[in-house]
């Protein structure tokens, strides 16, 4: 039986609330999230941007954004109990894996999201937001709550620039100007009028175009939107079809997602690696081969990545975008052995999955054919290319803008 004597959602002070807020926010920190802010569920000036969005097509394949109406922009009519939101967020960009830049600049390795490095997110987070609603059931034993992590129609980027934890960037991350963007963002949806935190009303950007003129596919809109139909994160994980030719060469070798934008932010020099171990990289993800990956049947791929948000995308999908990244060697400067390895491995595969798969698969064995029919007119691989991995990542850089940002505490460890 509950404690009658205990407060509900209804009873309690508005001093009571206020402390109840702070405590809420210390246990948020002592369950490992890197903040903790309070919103109430007013998301009017959000609204019209998000539906002229829609309207223009921008959320390409991904059906689920519009089928649930104005639920996403206004939370009482996903559950109608809810009050206030408790907005978290939880650092995952781990330190102790192989230096993205070093990845990101070799053709035949295979790059993939920091955030996908490690353990899926979804159950990490929503476990953490159980228990931070339980411990506030401990006061408030008739807490009503329900608790998200980019699972279902939650604006999780308007929520939390109102409760405080950063603005939304160009790029239409949320980037806390001492943190910068590597962190999860996760919400409890509560029926509890907690005081709600300072909104950021600043856009901190400023002039600031690093990330726009750095995106591969030139995807980032106006307005802190992204262009889903061109976004290599939604190409390569939630998009199912044939991806357009003209797209292909400038996915380069990434297989599972695009960090290009967080990388060039000038924010993201502040930003804290991870302490949960649920984020640590799996060997060998930081690290691999395209050519190495390829090799894995769908066995080895559904075994390997158990636990992991790679997984959902399945086989098929997978072997796809590892045929773009290889078809893009032949637009590298490396030796003819790896292009001519590559072009069997390609030949190989073929016919063994499905249509869509094949398309792709036989671009590349043509890319790579051409290239070795071509091979004396072709730029050849000089040492500069050849040793990235050997170079000081401090001296990498980007493709087309002047400067990367990597984590500061990243790069206090190398000096």
């Amino acid at each position: 039986m509950p404690d009658s004597n205990l407060p509900t959602t209804t009873t309690l002070s508005t001093k009571r609330l206020a402390e109840l807020a702070e405590q809420i926010k210390q246990w948020g920190q002592e369950l490992g999230f890197a903040d903790v802010g309070i919103s109430d569920c007013d998301l009017s000036q959000y609204e019209p941007h998000f539906f002229q969005w829609l309207e223009n097509g921008n959320h390409g394949t991904m059906d689920y954004m519009q089928r649930h109406g104005t639920k996403r922009t206004r939370p009482k009519e996903l559950e109608p109990q809810t009050v206030r939101i408790i907005s978290v967020r939880l650092n995952y960009f781990d330190g102790s894996a192989s230096h993205a830049l070093q990845q990101l600049h070799q053709p035949q390795q295979a790059y993939i999201s920091r955030y996908a490095l490690g353990k899926d997110y979804h159950k990490v987070l929503r476990k953490r937001l159980q228990k931070l609603a339980q411990k506030i059931q401990t006061i408030v034993p008739n807490l009503q709550f329900r608790a998200f992590t980019d699972s279902a129609p939650v604006l999780e980027q308007a929520i939390a620039e109102k409760a405080g934890l950063g603005f939304i960037g160009k790029n239409s991350l949320i980037i806390h100007p001492r943190a910068g963007s590597w962190f999860f963002l996760g919400e409890l949806f509560v029926n509890l009028p907690l005081p709600a935190d300072k909104e950021q009303h600043s856009q901190g950007c400023g002039p600031c175009t690093a990330c726009i003129d750095e995106c591969p596919t030139q995807a980032i809109l106006p307005n802190n939107q992204v262009d889903a139909r061109r976004c290599i994160s939604y190409l390569t994980i939630e998009y199912d079809g044939v991806i357009d030719e003209s797209l292909r060469p400038l996915i380069g070798n990434r297989i599972y997602g695009c960090d290009d934008c967080q990388l060039v932010c000038p924010w993201n020099r502040f930003a804290d690696f991870t302490d949960e171990s649920d984020f640590t990289h799996r060997d060998p993800l930081d690290e691999v081969a395209l050519l190495e990956l390829f090799e894995w049947n769908e066995t080895k791929f559904l075994k390997y990545f158990e636990g992991s948000p790679i997984r959902r995308i399945g086989y098929a999908k997978w072997t796809r975008n590892l045929a773009i990244a290889i078809g893009n060697l032949s637009r590298s400067q490396v030796d003819k052995l790896l292009i001519e390895t590559a072009l069997a491995a390609v030949s190989l595969k073929i016919g063994s999955l499905d249509d869509i798969v094949d398309q792709h698969l036989i671009w590349a064995q043509t890319e790579l054919q051409n290239r070795l029919d071509n091979w004396q007119d072709s730029v050849q691989p000089t040492i500069d290319t050849i040793a990235v991995e050997l170079k000081n990542p401090q001296q990498i850089k980007p493709f087309k803008v002047r400067k990367y940002h990597y984590p500061a505490n990243r790069l206090a460890k190398q000096r």
